[in-house]
């Protein structure tokens, strides 16, 4: 059992830093808006024994949660349709599947 306390908690007043442009300020701020609590973002680290190990986590973690907001939104999907040749292999699959449940049925008497 770890009796040391050897939790680190790093605090970033992301509403103040004059590292980020105001552009990339507002799109922190809108994509990390639950985990700030008044335009501060806290993280703790407590997987490893020692402190210094935990304070390079933190950091880390601190970068990529950063660097993930800060990524411009991927472009939006353009719409297509399914091609000729899908359309139709999608219904010859539909149909083997009606055609194998029709044999399993009692045969009729006409």
């Amino acid at each position: 059992m770890n009796t040391a306390d050897s939790r680190a908690e790093l605090v970033w007043d992301a509403a103040n830093s004059t590292v980020l442009t105001p552009h990339q300020r507002e799109r922190l701020l809108d994509r990390l808006s639950g985990r700030l609590v008044d335009g501060v973002l806290t993280i703790a680290a407590s997987e490893h024994r020692a402190q210094l190990r935990n304070r390079d986590a933190a950091r880390d973690r601190l970068v990529a949660l950063v660097g993930e907001a800060l990524r411009p939104p991927a472009p939006p999907r353009r719409p297509t349709k399914p091609s000729r040749g899908s359309k139709e292999r999608r219904l010859k699959a539909k149909q083997r599947r009606t055609d194998v449940k029709s044999l399993r049925q009692r045969p009729r008497d006409d």
